[in-house]
């Protein structure tokens, strides 16, 4: 094992002095037209801990909540990344740098699973979704899908859809399939803020089942990779990844209830009605006028933590109170100083919206806080209430239930 004896940290201001406004903070200077000079300071970090490999000693040291027990499900999986299962329990598994999906079966049902095998290859592979025994597969720019066969492998996949636009900064395309029987494909934008050329970029595209009849059904989203829809109100919600470089705690990430027609104000309009430093609505659009069209977040989490696939409980092997709750994999930060994220968090919902987060899965983080064996990617709930939860750092799998 390697010893982690040293990290990455490097620190610095960035001074723009572009497009920008208001009162939001005294550090800037944003005028609602170009006549006046716009100015803006940020202090950013950069710090990645450095990277160990996962033991047994490490895997016993991770923290889940009295009553609960985390276990190893699957090792040695490259860099697995989001999960899905279907209603006989085949579980299916992406990496979108080795280009492939794995079938991981654990037929006796003990909690590991006893056999890992290949079972498509498509260049950057990420996105999956399982519907009535069909698996939807997504990569940068196509979407394809394949029937399940009884034993859990695929048939050939047949493509769908392939005209998506090239991916940029965000590739990591995700899909889902809503209660409207209609599918949903995440699209990032190619930047960090800037102004997209393709409206596609920056959306949620939705389309149906056989890929035709692509429409945007919100737009503003910077990068949503992980959504879903709440069991009771079948509400669409999602979190978007805030804005780099606006300093450690900002852009911080939002909880966005996703609606037709949205417009969650991605690149000019994030947080709490705040204007983008770097980017002014084009033509005659003030920040004031485009905040008035802009959607804003329902709840905030720490920023640069970056959520990945998002799971809505609706079990019975964890206690009540977590019924109808979300878990939510946060892969970790860079661009802030102390890092934030690498865990797994459960979003409570109240009333059908969501109120508070609880970390539920930490520990990832070790050498006090300046190593890490782990970065969360997938969550699923298991038939059996259980949840897995992916990991793209070790190489892991792993399954929470409850004692």
């Amino acid at each position: 094992m390697r010893k982690a004896t040293c990290f990455n940290m490097i620190s610095f201001f960035l001074v723009i002095f572009v497009d920008i406004n208001n009162a939001q903070a005294q550090k800037y200077q944003i005028p609602e037209k170009e006549d006046k000079p716009t100015t803006a300071q940020f202090t950013g970090n950069i710090f990645k801990p450095a990277i160990i490999k996962v033991t047994d000693s490490l895997i016993e040291q991770l923290k889940v909540p009295a009553g609960f027990t985390i276990s190893k499900f699957a090792d040695n999986l490259g860099k697995p990344r989001i999960l899905a299962m279907d209603s006989a329990g085949h579980i299916y598994v992406s990496d979108r740098e080795a280009g492939s999906v794995t079938l991981l079966s654990d037929k006796n049902r003990d909690g590991v699973a006893e056999e890992k095998k290949i079972v498509a290859k498509i260049q950057q592979a990420h996105g999956l979704v399982v519907h009535q025994q069909k698996l939807f597969i997504t990569s940068v720019t196509d979407v394809f899908v394949s029937d399940i066969k009884p034993d859990g492998t695929l048939s050939t996949p047949k493509l769908i859809i392939r005209d998506l636009p090239d991916g940029g900064q965000h590739p990591n395309r995700t899909i889902a399939i809503g209660p409207d029987n209609l599918l949903y494909v995440s699209i990032g934008s190619t930047c960090n803020a800037c102004n997209e050329p393709n409206k596609i970029n920056a959306t949620m595209l939705r389309c149906n089942l056989d890929g035709t009849n692509q429409t945007v059904f919100a737009k503003g989203l910077r990068n949503t990779i992980g959504y879903a829809w709440h069991p009771q109100t079948k509400e669409l919600w999602g979190m978007d990844h805030g804005i780099d470089w606006l300093g450690d705690d900002e852009q911080k990430e939002e909880v966005n209830l996703l609606k037709e027609n949205g417009n969650y104000g991605w690149p000019y309009i994030f947080g709490e009605g705040k204007f983008n430093p770097a980017n002014r609505p084009a033509g005659d659009t003030t920040y004031e006028q485009y905040l008035k069209l802009s959607t804003l977040p329902s709840l905030i989490y720490d920023a640069h933590a970056a959520p990945m696939q998002w799971a809505f409980y609706t079990g019975n092997s964890f206690p009540a109170t977590f019924r109808n709750d979300a878990f939510i994999a946060m892969h970790g930060s860079w661009n802030r100083a102390e890092p934030k994220g690498y865990k797994l968090v459960h979003l409570e919902f109240e009333n059908g919206k969501p109120t508070k987060f609880n970390d539920f899965l930490t520990g990832f983080l070790v050498d006090d806080n300046k190593s890490i064996f782990g970065r969360p990617v997938g969550v699923i709930m298991l038939n059996d209430g259980s949840l897995l939860v992916s990991e793209d750092l070790g190489g892991m799998v792993y399954r929470i239930s409850k004692n």
